[in-house]
């Protein structure tokens, strides 16, 4: 499940020299993939790797036919105008790829000056959804965020019965789902104020954040075969950064009894790249119960999840305000968590996922759900940081904020670090909060 390899080696440095920048981001030992464009371009979009501050053209590349074998097969795939093909082949593929793309832009390649060439600056692209995405499930896995939300919600009973057996989920909308830097207005839907009984139709008052990781399915299964956990992880192209964004105040008026809807289908952003398991392979993490809770059932108990099932991803929400960008000032961080404290791992999700008989297909999503710590500060949402909007939180400047207000821009950041490997990132995840559209004739 975690089994290094020569593009690990700590000791590796590129002729990309921002690549080298202690803390970028996209070392050598990254390469991470999206699908992209030059800015202002009518160019197709097709796939590239991100090195340093530059992004390699996949697409131009492939024509120049460097690679042999599963390499030249995978590097043909990315030459498409998304990476579910890519995706398809498999991790033997992506790791064929990712091993020939590390020699070449290693320092002491040969082919570093003709690569130069396909060279385009990250702040030049325009960036698309790196697959086609099928299906969206966004499951429930973190257990603080779960107790924190039911001390506000059923505060004698905060944790449902079978939240520690089952890896709760609900299908989310696939259609809504845009790459970080896009704008949405703030959405409508039905809303029941404090002490009344009747509904009004209203844009939310209470948006909120979600701060998640989101998981790229790569080779699926037929419908009927399920997935067994010791296979899980080989079902995993690779991770990015999500938020799902709720209307807090719609959700709580309908998600009883078949769960979010409106609250949830009116925007979910990810981060552009995707860094592939095989990346995070120095990363991973013990997974583990606490001795007084009750073991998994045996589909979602396997020794090698126990031993590396985790990944030890630091994450963070950082808000900037309409009024501090006006102002020059500096966006503010929010909070931090990080992965390893999920109470469910990526192959556990996939595998119970797939018990029915589910087929997952290359490119569909999950999302982790909300990625909240233990401590107070560790919270993934504003729906905690605040208490349910009882307690506001000061921003730079002396603004307050329960919930997002319009022109909040909300970016959402994560990287992996440990002591004697290159430290890796995720990018950046954001999305700019616009007026709600005129509401609807509310008039029967």
């Amino acid at each position: 499940m975690a089994v290094l390899n020569a593009t690990h080696d700590p000791g590796l440095r590129s002729w990309v020299s921002t690549a080298n920048l202690p803390d970028s981001d996209f070392p050598v030992q990254n390469l991470p993939f999206a699908v992209f464009r030059r800015a202002g371009s009518r160019e197709g979009f097709r796939g590239g790797v991100a090195i340093g501050d530059q992004v390699l053209d996949l697409g131009a590349l492939h024509a120049l036919g460097p690679f042999h074998g599963a390499a030249a097969q995978a590097l043909g795939a990315c030459a498409a105008p998304k990476l579910n093909a890519f995706m398809a082949l498999g991790q033997e593929a992506a790791g064929a790829l990712r091993a020939a793309l590390s020699q070449a832009l290693r320092a002491d390649s040969p082919d570093a000056h003709r690569l130069a060439a396909l060279l385009v600056p990250q702040q030049a692209v325009q960036h698309g959804v790196a697959a086609e995405i099928g299906d969206y499930t966004d499951f429930y896995s973190s257990i603080h965020h779960a107790l924190a939300v039911g001390r506000l919600m059923r505060p004698d009973n905060p944790l449902l019965p079978n939240y520690k057996w089952v890896p709760i989920a609900y299908h989310g909308r696939a259609s809504s789902i845009r790459v970080s830097g896009h704008e949405f207005a703030r959405p409508v839907g039905q809303v029941l104020p404090p002490g009344t009984s009747v509904p009004q139709l209203a844009a939310t008052r209470r948006l909120d954040y979600e701060l998640e990781v989101g998981v790229f399915i790569g080779h699926g299964n037929e419908l009927g075969a399920r997935v067994p956990l010791a296979a899980a992880g080989s079902h995993v192209f690779g991770l990015c950064l999500l938020n799902d964004w709720s209307a807090r105040d719609v959700q709580s008026w309908e998600y009883q009894p078949l769960g979010p809807f409106l609250a949830k289908n009116f925007a979910t952003t990810i981060s552009p790249w995707v860094v592939t398991l095989e990346a995070l392979a120095p990363f991973r993490a013990p997974w583990s119960r606490p001795a007084d809770e009750p073991p998994p059932l045996q589909y979602l108990d396997d020794a090698a999840v126990r031993a590396a099932g985790a990944i030890d991803l630091n994450l963070e929400v950082w808000l900037e305000s309409a009024r501090m960008r006006a102002a020059g000032v500096q966006p503010v961080r929010l909070s931090h968590s990080n992965f390893r404290d999920a109470w469910w791992s990526v192959a556990q999700m996939v595998a119970h996922h797939t018990l029915g008989g589910c087929d997952l297909r290359p490119g569909d999503l999950f999302g982790s759900g909300t990625q909240s710590g233990p401590d107070p500060d560790q919270a993934g949402s504003l729906l905690e940081l605040t208490a349910g909007g009882k307690r506001a939180l000061t921003l730079p400047g002396g603004e307050q904020r329960t919930f997002l207000e319009d022109g909040d821009r909300v970016m959402l950041r994560g990287w992996c670090e440990r002591p004697g490997y290159v430290r890796i990132g995720l990018g950046e995840c954001a999305a700019t909060v616009l007026p709600a559209r005129a509401a609807p004739d509310t008039a029967a």
